[in-house]
């Protein structure tokens, strides 16, 4: 029987070549642009829009990649959409790359092929960079699963670009101890469908797609907002992965919001993104 686990698919809140010097940008002024499901694979999953600010530069505007929610087997792009316009808002300085990616079933698409998907999207925009007159100044955004995927790639890689800051919405850091401590009885079924298997018989799979065992010192500073009520994600997940991060020195900062659950809205989420603004505007000049 399949398992509809929506770990991540809130609709209250939001879902190569090696790096260059920075390029000379001889453009005055460039108008805004929206360009959608721009394809960066050939599956139909493999697919993307990208906002792109008037005025841009590829010297000054930054790039946010969203990475939507959904338990790795669910979940789209646009639920992250109606947040664009207010992420825009409080980053001026910042274009937007919202991204789909494969989804896990009983069948196909098995991690890692979310990672590679975040990975390959974020290569194929960093090698238009310049076409598109933004930086390769990366910042990583995700919820739920799209946050594990996020702080993956964030710690993981350095290829194509070592990114300059991840924020995660209750997002899964440590695998091991999720299917060790499920908040719900599903939850170890999920991870055996989604990795092949349990931390026994396929440890390496746990180990490989836990985001916590690679923070370094070289770790990228890190936003981690959390429900403290959360009924899907254990609120420990967030505790343990600030307490490695601040272990090894690097920028971190966990905001838990006591009351709430896996996603909100109205003022709270109003200072998620002012504390979004604050955060990168002290980590990524």
């Amino acid at each position: 029987m399949k398992i509809i686990i929506l770990l991540g698919f809130v609709h209250i809140l939001f879902t190569v070549a090696p790096v260059r010097a920075a390029i000379k940008d001889t453009t005055l002024s460039v108008p805004s642009s929206v360009y959608f499901n721009v394809a960066y694979g050939a599956d139909p999953k493999q697919v993307m829009d990208i906002y792109l600010p008037s005025g841009r530069s590829v010297n000054t505007t930054k790039l946010m990649f969203l990475v939507h929610g959904g338990s790795w087997s669910g979940g789209d792009k646009n639920g992250f959409k109606p947040y664009i316009d207010s992420l825009s808002r409080h980053l001026t300085d910042y274009a937007f790359v919202n991204l789909n990616y494969r989804l896990a079933n009983a069948t196909q698409n098995k991690f890692p092929a979310q990672e590679n998907d975040v990975k390959a999207a974020m290569d194929f925009v960093i090698k238009k960079s310049a076409e598109y007159h933004v930086s390769q100044n990366v910042v990583l955004l995700g919820a739920s699963a799209g946050a594990h995927l996020a702080l993956l790639q964030a710690y993981k890689y350095s290829y194509p670009v070592k990114v300059k800051a991840v924020i995660s919405f209750f997002g899964p850091s440590d695998f091991n101890y999720m299917y060790e401590n499920p908040m719900f009885p599903q939850v170890p079924q999920l991870l055996e469908l989604l990795l092949g298997g349990n931390p026994s018989n396929n440890k390496a799979a746990y180990e490989q797609s836990s985001p916590i065992n690679f923070v370094t010192a070289q770790s990228c500073p890190s936003l981690l907002f959390q429900g403290g009520k959360d009924p899907l994600v254990n609120p420990k997940q967030s505790e343990l992965l600030k307490d490695k991060l601040e272990k090894e020195g690097v920028p971190a900062k966990l905001v838990v919001y006591p009351n709430e659950g896996h996603g909100w809205r109205g003022p709270l989420l109003g200072d998620s993104f002012d504390k979004i603004t604050t955060f990168l505007q002290e980590n990524v000049p």
